[in-house]
């Protein structure tokens, strides 16, 4: 499980920012008792703040990891997005580390990469609270840790532009493998806006053993009108007119296409829909289904930006509810989420949705320079109404809107005066109040 995350020089995040998910032992939620890290990070805070980039520095560290060995020819250098907003940025490292408990030893593991090459690259070990070093790197050279005759093979086939942690692991290198499989089964899903279709192909999940099944009882329980559903093939005769219509010959590589049909409610009894004929509601449980049935069978990690992306607050309040269940969650998966809807910081149906320790929020300065503060800073009360207080600016992490020139711009009677910069950074304003 993720104990930390900290990033620096990312998009946004142009400082180092630090994602904490130890439970906060001062706060009074006795549900928090016990547990190592929370089950569900919350990140809210005005559009364009940098909650988005959070989620990204973790997806772009897990794809490093996963994908450098493979995909980083010699002399290619690395990509990477660091702080656009001051050219400096681009010659300083872009930096991401994870702190990690993995079956009862923590791990640290981190790496600095500027446009061409990895610059540092460290892994360590906790076995029995005492640090045990796995492996150092600055640049193209190797501090030597307590196994080196086992990573000395690794560091000779190792590029400059590639993660020693990936070829190592490639190299079935026992000292690392609990780390990068880590990585390797960390999750994310993006808002369906920012992709290039709103069906991926991901019907070969729902042909897993009862996730079929799963996904009609959840549809169902989202009161969607979807009794039951099924997986179609074509028929030989449709995939040989659909392989002839493609201009396929013999030996045409496809294969024969599978379609999900859900089943409705009618008052003659069902009625079947493909996927394309659903609301964007029943599409995000559809793509978020198999993603959180995975995540919850491994004990992996899920990254979902934008949670609440055409999902009614109830929806979304029982998806953070599955993660937070230990009944549900048996194997300590994680879920981190960014959202704008406030609901999920107060009460849905008499129940708290998130704890003040599972509460993150961002903004960003006069700079455009994303800050990454915690619920737990303000020391709220049991009791009290965070989504008021929130939206009463008391967090800060809210946007400040000039009604006049917003007015001007709907109406198109143009620019009516300088637009302000912040009249007061967010989190400045609200340690005031």
């Amino acid at each position: 499980m993720l104990l930390s995350f900290r990033m620096e020089n990312h998009r946004s995040l142009r400082n180092e920012q630090q994602l904490l998910l130890v439970p906060d032992r001062g706060a009074d939620d006795p549900d928090d008792a016990g547990q190592e890290a929370v089950p569900v990070i919350g990140l809210f805070g005005p559009n364009a703040s940098g909650a988005s980039n959070v989620i990204d520095a973790l997806v772009y560290m897990r794809d490093l990891v996963r994908g450098s060995f493979r995909e980083s020819e010699p002399g290619t250098g690395i990509r990477r997005e660091p702080f656009a907003l001051d050219p400096a940025m681009r010659k300083e490292s872009s930096t991401y580390v994870v702190e990690l408990l993995l079956e009862g030893v923590r791990y640290t593991y981190g790496f600095s990469v500027d446009d061409k090459r990895v610059t540092e690259e460290w892994m360590y070990s906790y076995p029995q609270d005492r640090q045990s070093i796995i492996f150092r790197r600055c640049e193209d050279e190797y501090s030597e840790g307590d196994s080196p005759d086992s990573t000395r093979r690794v560091q000779e086939i190792t590029e400059s532009n590639v993660l020693f942690l990936s070829v190592a692991a490639k190299s079935r290198q026992v000292a690392v493998r609990a780390v990068y499989n880590w990585f390797a089964d960390v999750l994310d899903r993006k808002p369906m806006a920012m992709r290039y279709t709103s069906f991926p192909p991901i019907i070969e999940y729902f042909e897993r053993p009862g996730y079929l099944s799963r996904l009609t009882s959840l549809l169902r329980a989202a009161d969607t009108g979807i009794e039951s559903a099924e997986i179609i093939e074509e028929t030989e005769a449709e995939f040989a007119a659909r392989s002839a219509g493609l201009g396929g010959a013999e030996g045409y590589p496809g294969q024969r296409r599978k379609d999900i049909l859900f089943n409705h409610r009618e008052e003659r009894g069902t009625f079947a829909l493909g996927l394309r004929d659903q609301s964007l509601g029943t599409r995000a449980l559809y793509e978020l289904g198999p993603l959180v049935f995975r995540s919850l069978d491994r004990g992996t990690p899920l990254l979902v930006d934008e949670l609440d992306s055409s999902l009614h607050p109830y929806l979304s309040a029982q998806l953070i509810k599955l993660f937070r269940d230990p009944a549900t969650n048996p194997s300590g998966a994680q879920l981190i989420f960014s959202s704008h809807d406030t609901t999920l910081l107060g009460r849905i149906q008499g129940e708290e949705v998130l704890h003040r320790d599972h509460i993150w929020f961002t903004e960003k300065d006069e700079c455009d320079v994303t800050e990454l503060f915690s619920l737990s800073d303000f020391k709220p009360r049991r009791d009290e109404n965070r989504e008021r207080r929130y939206l009463a600016g008391r967090y800060g992490a809210v946007p400040i809107v000039n009604d006049e020139i917003f007015a001007a711009a709907l109406s198109g009677r143009g620019e009516v005066g300088d637009v302000p910069r912040r009249l007061a950074v967010g989190r400045e304003a609200a340690e005031r109040v």
